[in-house]
Parts: structure tokens; sequence; C-alpha cells
């Protein structure tokens, strides 16, 4: 940060927080990011959590297809400013929500990384906890949590979780790069233990697959198109909190080309494939055990070697947590560092985050299917008109333009400042959207749509930012567009040498 310090003030910014010097991620480190998001346990459950709704199974993939292309779109869109500028997404929403008012926002999006990132952990610690009943089938009295139990965990379970929360703590502190390099091997190794799980399958089930067994109830078109709907949006909702924050890794990127390209495949050419295996596994579960099995650890860990168990449940363990520090452990870090950036580091923000995950006892949160859907809308409810308001000020309302300088200052004639560092009317559109997404999912008239709360919320702050924002304007208003006088600044491209 040497030789910036002079025109940013140190209660705005630190050496997290600050434009990125250097940046190494390419391509092919994008992908490996969405692998590891998309090829978690978390990831494999909520995808079979959708079979509960009763659709059929070609139903179902549209809804995967036609959810991980939105969520494709919507990142392209918030990797461009946080890329331009080099700056993480609690910077950038200093331009909408004011060098202040977006403490907010981060507050939330932190919060709601917390959440996540103790469901991830959570999910990761079930599948130590079944790989150690499966080698020691004497301690399962402690994992019966009447019988030894704390806040509806076991205590097998909270040993399995607690070692899962220090593991990942160990990663997170090494640093971005070993981050990277990280998620580089843990994301693409689960295809091959994916593969190998479907091929045994197929052996057990004598190479027959039937989609029958999904046992799906019948449905006019109609009910059949707001299924599809719905389970478009849920998966939208699960993907969203690293789409709003993608700018957090965007800012490494060595060129947009090579952000859009890693988008590309890691999305919906890598999500495809994913579900196509996902889909074959849950249905041989049928045929070769008698029950469906919508969670991958469950079944794995009825193969009969133990050492192909293992393997199997440290692999899906390995891909959870690569995604759990990624999506969760990250953003968390960056979103309360922005909250007192001369006092709170990256580092220490990570750890306000990691305890917190212990807080919010996250095994209640994600435990059976209709709990999941829950979860989701309400993450929607939120998360939709927090990306509305970020994309619809910078690409609607200030045009693709921005002055990164103004971002770091809390000087009253900034661009960003408005009064008293807040802008009102950000904070009039994000309420005005939340509390329409919250109607949604609470309101009992709307309970066959509650599902698409984060698509109800984004609409709503699109709209109700860019109508607020001319109408703040002509009442004379510092209005969301203007800059008080001052030149708009484009940064300039940024250089492969690791120039800003």
């Amino acid at each position: 940060m040497q030789g910036r310090a002079d025109h940013m003030d140190s209660h705005l910014v630190n050496e997290d927080l600050a434009p990125v010097r250097t940046r190494s991620w390419k391509w092919f480190d994008y992908v490996s990011l969405w692998m590891s998001n998309v090829h978690s346990i978390g990831g494999y459950i909520t995808a079979g959590s959708l079979f509960a709704m009763g659709l059929p199974a070609g139903d179902v993939f549209i809804a995967l297809v036609a959810g991980i292309v939105i969520i494709q779109v919507i990142c392209n869109l918030v990797a461009q400013p946080s890329f331009a500028s080099g700056a993480p997404y609690p910077v950038m929403a200093r331009m909408a929500f004011g060098v202040r008012g977006a403490i907010i926002p981060g507050l939330v999006r932190g919060i709601i990384a917390v959440g996540w990132y103790g469901i991830q952990t959570w999910l990761a610690s079930n599948a130590v906890l079944v790989l150690l009943l499966r080698q020691w089938p004497g301690l399962a009295p402690w994992a019966d949590v009447r019988l030894h139990g704390l806040l509806g965990l076991s205590a097998l379970g909270w040993g399995c979780f607690m070692f899962l929360w220090g593991l990942q703590g160990a990663v997170f502190w090494r640093g971005m790069e070993t981050i990277r390099r990280f998620i580089d091997w843990a994301g693409p190794v689960i295809y091959v233990v994916m593969i190998g799980l479907d091929g045994w399958l197929l052996w057990r089930a004598g190479g027959h697959v039937s989609l029958d067994v999904l046992g799906t109830v019948p449905q006019g078109m109609g009910a059949r198109m707001l299924g599809i709907i719905n389970a478009t949006a849920l998966i939208v909702a699960y993907f969203s909190p690293i789409a709003l924050n993608f700018g957090d890794f965007s800012r490494y990127g060595i060129s947009m080309g090579d952000i859009r390209r890693g988008n590309f495949w890691g999305l919906p050419v890598n999500f495809i494939g994913f579900s196509i295996l996902t889909l074959l596994t849950i249905v041989l579960t049928r045929p070769v055990f008698g029950r469906l099995m919508v969670d991958p650890v469950e079944v794995v860990s009825q193969i009969d070697n133990p050492t192909a168990v293992a393997l199997g449940v440290l692999t899906f363990v390995t891909a959870t947590a690569g995604v759990n520090i990624v999506a969760n452990f990250v953003s968390a870090a960056f979103d309360f560092s922005n909250l007192a950036p001369h006092a709170i580091n990256w580092r220490k923000g990570g750890a306000i985050a990691a305890v917190g995950a212990i807080v919010v006892t996250p095994w209640n949160l994600y435990a059976r299917p209709d709990v999941i859907h829950l979860t989701l809308d309400i993450l929607g409810t939120f998360i939709g008109p927090l990306t509305g308001v970020l994309l619809a000020d910078y690409y609607i309302t200030r045009r693709g333009k921005m002055d990164t300088s103004a971002l770091y200052t809390a000087n009253p004639q900034a661009p960003y400042w408005y009064h008293a560092g807040i802008n009102p009317v950000a904070m009039a559109t994000l309420l005005f959207s939340v509390l329409c997404g919250l109607v949604l999912v609470f309101g009992p008239v709307f309970s066959p749509v509650r599902n698409l709360s984060w698509f109800v919320g984004f609409s709503c702050a699109i709209a109700s930012h860019v109508v607020l924002s001319r109408l703040w304007g002509r009442a004379g208003q510092t209005p969301a567009l203007a800059s008080q006088g001052r030149p708009v600044i484009v940064p300039a491209p940024f250089s492969p040498r690791g120039d800003d």
C-alpha cells in the first residue's frame, strides 16, 4: 500500500481491502473454484433435495442447467467492477451505499457467509463421522445425540465438526495463494471418485438404469413449469452468495477473458457433467440399496472395501472444505474487515467468521429438504436485493464508470460520500426489496412461489434503485449518478506485470 496511502483514509483501508498489486489467477483457477463449489457435499445434497419436490428427472435437470446459467451471467457482471478496480466486494459496495453505508451490506453478507461456513463445515464433518463409525463401530454410542449430545449435536459430531473447523482455518491462515493452490486440485479430484462410484453402482445394478425409481408425482404442464421455475430459483439461491462476492476473486484475475472463460467451463459445462453423475448416482441407489439416497457420503459408506470408503469420504470432505474456505471464509473475512479496516484485517475477519460458525449451530439449518429450501428462500431474500443494487448502480445509474480512489476517502466532496457517508437511495431500495422477499417467503398466500424470493428481491432492487436515483436527482439532492463536480475516473486497464 506504500505510495497510495496519501489519498486513502486509514480508517477505510488496510492491506487486504486496498486494490491488489499482483494478479495471478488464470482461467483454470476459476474452473477449479467452481469445481470445489459445485462438487461439495452441500451442492450434491441441494441438487438431490430437488427430487423431493416431485419433479421428473428431466425437469430437475432443466432447472439445474437454467439456474447455473443465470449464476454464470451474474458472476460475469459482478466480476467487471472488481477486476477494473482491484477491490473486493465490501469496498465496491461503497459506490452504491456510500463509504459508511457499505458497512450494512457487508455485515449482511458476512453474517450469511458465517451461516454457510457453519453448514458446509457440518456437512463435511458428517462425512468424517460416517467414516469413523464405519471403521470403529464401537463409537456409535458417542454419535447418539440422546446419549451424549449438546445443542442438538452428538459428542462425536462435535469432535468431527471442530476437527474440520480447525483444519479449514489452518488453510485460510496461510493466505490467498495457498487457497488458490488448494482448490486447483480439490475440485477436479472429485470427478475421479464420482465416476468410480457410479461405475461400482452400475456393476451392482447389473448395468440397468431406470429413472422411474424416483417416484415422481404426476402433474399438469402448468404445475410442472412452476416446479421447474421453483427448482431453478433454489439453485440460484444456493450459488447466489458466491455470485454476489465474486469480485473477491475476479480482482485477482489476469484478464476478463480468463475470468469469463473460467466461468463458462466451471459453471454450465462442469455443472452439467456433475449433474449427470449426481442424477445417475441417486437413481442407482434404489435398485442397489432398496431406497433413494441423496447424501453422497451415505452412498460411499455402503461400499464393501474399507479403503475405497475412506478415499471416497475424504475426497468429498476435501472438496467441501475447498468451497467452504473460498465461498464463505474469504468473503466473511473481507466483509468483517470492512467494518473497521484500521482494527480488523483479513485474518481477524476470518477468525470472527469461524467463531460465528459455531454459534449458529448450523446442523439445525440444513437437516431436511423442507429446512434446506426454507434456508435457501431466506438466503435469497437478502442476497437478491444486494446483488440487484450493486449491478443497477454500476451498470445503469453510473453506466460502468467509477472513481477508484473515492472508494477509500471520507472527503465530503468525493462522489461516494453522500449525506454522512450513506446513500439513502440504496438503503431505501435494500429495505423495500428485502421486505418484498420476506412477504413472499412467509405470506401463506404466496407459498406456491416462495422459492422465487431471490428473483423478486433482485428485480425489485433494480427497478426501485433506478427510479429512486432519478427522483433523488430531480429533487436537487445528490443523485447516485453525480460526482459532485469531480471527474469520473475509469481505471486504466490492468497490466499483467502486476501494476495497479
